[in-house]
């Protein structure tokens, strides 16, 4: 079937607010964006991925759709704003739509507004339960861009952007859009570190994924936003799967099974076969259950020879928006500027776990010697939702 390009793609994380740096950071430095905080954890610092730069003023937003989780949208916005408005122009405002996945939406200003309830004994003028609303990013960048294209979100944990990506596609395959804005946003805020803590899924120190020694994840904040459409570009999404465990709440399926299955109807997609595959960007969340799960699923599927990292040490876990931050990153490294392969990094501390496969690790300053042709991109969920994402370069 005809490709789905990814014409433009926006980015900020803890990496840094703009693409060349965070090629550099991610590609050439291998430097970390996390910085101990107690931001989200009162007593209690931690290793967080948070956004340092200024966002956008949203004063002149509705009440409902004021949220640092729609600034952080907004910004990543501008970065592609005129290939955006291009493809209005060419296809006009009712043949365009907005898929996004979040989770967080705008729980901050949740927490914010009864913590002066608390204080005073009312909530502020400020808050609106609306910003709450999961819709509220789709709503809002459907509203900025002027168009009448479908607009949703999906929600489903660390899965949220990698399945937004993949109805996006499935619009355009459908004829039902000629481009989609998608991609994914997730901000920090004290709910979501207080929920992993209670699970003793946190680490006081940079996760370590793979390690004999992973003890949990770090958390952080993201906003990727790709244009998508017919229009031929470098990078392109060949294939995704989807799937369902059904094993547990919170916890993955011991043996992968939902996630070979997620990597398997990619690949099928995608029309390649697994030894195709050059570069695999893990899940890697440096928690026991999922790295054990997810190794043995990569094993089982790919064998050793792939090279593979998780990018979570540089970022921290931004939820709902990893699979598009982590999209983005095979994104950059797929480009014409990365000519010899560079891999994204896996940080770490080398000590293998004995109990897991023998992966082929991607240590700063690994490189194919060519250029990326295909990367795999994986996001597993609590509930056992599992999306994975197949990019190719055909240029």
């Amino acid at each position: 079937m005809p490709y789905i390009y990814l014409n433009d793609c926006a980015l900020l994380c803890a990496l840094g607010s703009e693409r060349d740096t965070i090629r550099r950071r991610l590609l050439v430095d291998a430097a970390s964006g996390l910085a101990i905080s107690d931001a989200c954890s009162p007593g209690r610092p931690l290793p967080l991925g948070r956004v340092q730069t200024a966002l956008p003023d949203f004063a002149g937003l509705p009440l409902h759709l004021r949220s640092r989780n729609n600034a952080l949208a907004l910004a990543a916005l501008a970065q592609i704003r005129s290939a955006i408005d291009a493809a209005i122009a060419r296809h006009g405002a009712a043949r365009v739509g907005v898929v996004i996945g979040t989770s967080t939406s705008g729980v901050s200003a949740a927490e914010s507004a009864l913590a002066e309830q608390l204080a005073g004994g009312a909530l502020p003028d400020s808050f609106h339960y609306g910003q709450q609303e999961m819709g509220s990013v789709a709503e809002l960048l459907s509203r900025e861009l002027g168009i009448g294209g479908p607009a949703y979100v999906h929600s489903s944990a660390c899965s949220s952007s990698a399945k937004a990506l993949a109805s996006a596609a499935r619009l355009i395959r459908m004829g039902l859009c000629d481009a989609v804005v998608t991609g994914g946003v997730d901000t920090l805020c004290g709910f979501t570190v207080a929920g992993f803590s209670a699970l003793e899924s946190v680490s006081g120190a940079r996760c370590n994924p793979l390690s004999a020694k992973r003890n949990g994840i770090n958390l952080g904040e993201a906003a990727a936003l790709f244009l998508m459409s017919r229009e031929p570009a470098t990078v392109a999404l060949c294939g995704w799967g989807e799937s369902s465990d059904g094993h547990h709440i919170s916890a993955p399926d011991p043996q992968g099974a939902g996630a070979r299955i997620a990597m398997s109807q990619a690949l099928d997609r995608a029309g390649i076969n697994a030894g195709e595959i050059d570069y695999i960007n893990l899940h890697g969340t440096a928690t026991v259950q999922n790295d054990a799960m997810e190794s043995h699923a990569v094993a089982a599927l790919f064998g050793a020879k792939v090279a593979v990292s998780s990018t979570k040490p540089l970022t921290g876990h931004t939820l709902g928006a990893a699979g598009a931050v982590e999209a983005a990153f095979c994104w950059l490294a797929m480009q014409d500027d990365n000519a010899d392969g560079r891999l994204p990094p896996h940080l770490w501390d080398g000590e293998r776990d004995p109990a897991l496969p023998a992966l082929n690790v991607a240590t700063p300053g690994a490189r194919l010697g060519r250029p990326i042709r295909y990367a795999l991109s994986n996001s597993f969920a609590f509930g056992g939702s599992n999306a994975a994402l197949v990019f190719g370069r055909t240029a």
